[in-house]
C-alpha cells in the first residue's frame, strides 16, 4: 500500500471534522486543515468549501494560517485582503471571482507532537464573531487525536511510534504543572511550553520532562515500556528560568 493509500481515510475523515466546522459557524464559506513537521512550510492535508485554493493563494503569499504557523498564536482578521499584515495576499487574488466572498478569517494552531504542528482555519463572510476560536478550540483536540492515531497506526518504525506517546505524556504532565500554578486554560499552558521552547532552543518534551522533575525534585514518571526522554543543559535551564518566573509572578 502507498503513501496515498494509507492516508486516504484520514483526509476523508478530517474532510468531514471540516464540513462540521463550516456548518457550525455562522457565515463560514470553508474551513481547512495545515500540517507542518521537523520545520518544514505547513501543507495543506484537507480542505472543505472556498478553503480549497484560498489556502495555496494564502500559503504562497501571507495569511493568518501562515502567521499562526509561525507564532504558535490564533489570528483573526475582518477583512482578509485588506489586512496589513499580509499586503501581497489582496494582490495575489485580484480579479479571481471565486474569492469575492470572502471577508474575515481565523487561524488556530496545534500540536500533535514536538516537532509536528498543525493549524485549523476558516474564511468567512463577515468579520468573524466572538465564538468562533472557541469553536475551533473544541474541533483542535479532536484533530489532534486524529493525527496522532494517524501517526500511530502508519509508521513504519515501532520505535517512532513509541517516542511519540512518551512526547505527549510528558507534555500534558507539564501543562497540568503551568495549569495549576497559573491557574490559566490548557492552550495558554501550551502555548507559554511552546514559547519557552522557542527562547532557550529546547525541544518541547525535554523542556516538559525537565519542568516536571524541577517542580517535583525528583525523576518524572514516564510511561513503561517507552523509550525514556533525558531533558539537556538547555531544557534543564529554561525550565529553571521558566520556574522562577512564575514564582515571581
Amino acid at each position: 500500500m502507498n503513501a496515498a493509500d494509507r492516508w486516504r481515510p484520514l483526509t476523508e475523515l478530517l474532510g468531514a471534522l471540516l464540513e462540521r466546522i463550516t456548518g457550525e459557524l455562522p457565515g463560514c464559506l470553508g474551513a481547512g486543515l495545515t500540517v507542518g513537521q521537523g520545520g518544514r512550510p505547513p501543507r495543506v492535508l484537507a480542505v472543505a468549501g472556498v478553503a480549497a485554493d484560498l489556502l495555496a493563494v494564502s500559503l504562497a503569499h501571507g495569511g493568518p494560517v501562515a502567521v499562526a504557523a509561525a507564532t504558535g498564536e490564533p489570528v483573526t482578521t475582518d477583512d482578509l485582503f485588506t489586512d496589513g499584515r499580509w499586503p501581497e495576499l489582496a494582490r495575489a487574488v485580484a480579479g479571481r471571482p471565486e474569492f469575492a466572498a470572502v471577508r474575515g478569517a481565523a487561524a488556530l494552531p496545534g500540536l500533535w507532537e514536538d516537532t509536528s504542528a498543525f493549524v485549523l482555519s476558516a474564511a468567512f463572510d463577515r468579520p468573524p464573531d466572538a465564538r468562533v476560536l472557541s469553536v475551533l478550540r473544541r474541533y483542535e483536540k479532536l484533530t489532534e487525536m486524529t493525527l496522532v492515531v494517524a501517526e500511530t497506526a502508519t509508521a513504519g518504525d515501532p520505535g517512532q511510534t513509541l517516542d511519540l506517546l512518551a512526547s505527549r505524556a510528558a507534555i500534558e504532565q507539564a501543562k497540568g504543572v503551568v495549569m495549576a500554578v497559573r491557574r490559566c486554560s490548557p492552550d495558554e499552558a501550551w502555548q507559554t511550553l511552546r514559547r519557552a521552547s522557542q527562547e532557550f532552543n529546547a525541544k518541547v518534551r525535554e523542556l516538559a520532562v525537565a519542568l516536571v522533575e524541577h517542580v517535583g525534585g525528583g525523576h518524572a514518571p514516564q510511561p513503561d515500556g517507552v523509550p525514556q526522554i533525558r531533558p539537556g543543559a538547555s531544557a534543564r535551564h529554561a525550565a529553571e528560568r521558566l520556574w522562577s518566573a512564575f514564582t515571581a509572578e
